[in-house]
């Protein structure tokens, strides 16, 4: 007899012969949580494209920081920088072990700690022996810098759960649009005021921004780490 003939309709089909569940968050086994990973080729090829946008920003805000002397302006260009550098480790850390990729998570975490103190120690040399700076240049640019990390937030929306390594894309993707326009307002502020000051204080807010981020990123990493 063939089988699978006669089959009693009452008979639940085994676990096997069921798709497996391939959404960001699926269930594992005891109803553990399975967060996602970023193994998926749509992911993959976001965050390639994520990368490039942040390549293009640091070039032309990088430029303007250095034209102007600005310290938002600064603390802008190192955090595309700094996305850069960590995007593609997160991208060469997709499918690896959790091991793998909550290190990368880890050092992304670091390199904000570092970057923070480094935007910090510009405002304030830029404090002691900085000249006045053009307010129109800042807002343009910050504007430029918004409309990049909108463009890079637009795509990575769907894809912002996720273990330590995807979601600290997205968390540093999001707190970017906060950066771009606060170095927007900046410019705005010292271009009605005619002071340096908006920009240094501006600079000084986006370094407590990046160390926050910093801790959330590296908390959920040792979890992670720890759970594994």
């Amino acid at each position: 007899m063939h089988k699978g003939a006669n089959r009693d309709p009452s008979v639940t089909l085994p676990a096997a012969d069921t798709p497996r569940n391939t959404l960001p968050e699926a269930h594992g086994c005891c109803g553990a949580t399975v967060k996602f990973d970023g193994a998926s080729p749509a992911y993959r090829r976001v965050l390639a494209l994520v990368i490039g946008i942040n390549v293009v920003a640091f070039i032309a805000v990088g430029g303007g920081a250095l034209v102007q002397g600005s310290a938002a302006l600064g603390a802008n260009a190192l955090d595309f920088l700094a996305d850069s550098a960590t995007y593609a480790i997160s991208l060469w850390a997709i499918g690896r072990s959790v091991q793998v990729r909550s290190g990368a998570a880890l050092l992304k975490g670091a390199s904000l700690c570092v970057l923070a103190l480094a935007i910090l120690g510009f405002a304030i040399w830029r404090a002691v022996t900085g000249a006045p700076i053009e307010g129109t240049v800042i807002t343009g640019l910050g504007l430029f810098g918004f409309a990049a990390n909108a463009l890079a937030a637009l795509l990575l929306i769907r894809f912002r759960n996720g273990d330590a390594n995807v979601r600290s894309v997205w968390l540093c993707t999001r707190n970017d649009l906060v950066h771009s326009l606060a170095v927007a307002g900046a410019g705005a502020l010292v271009l009605v005021t005619g002071s340096r000051w908006p920009d240094l204080l501006a600079g000084v807010i986006l370094a407590g921004l990046f160390l926050q981020s910093a801790v959330s990123i590296v908390r959920q990493s040792r979890a992670e780490l720890g759970a594994a």
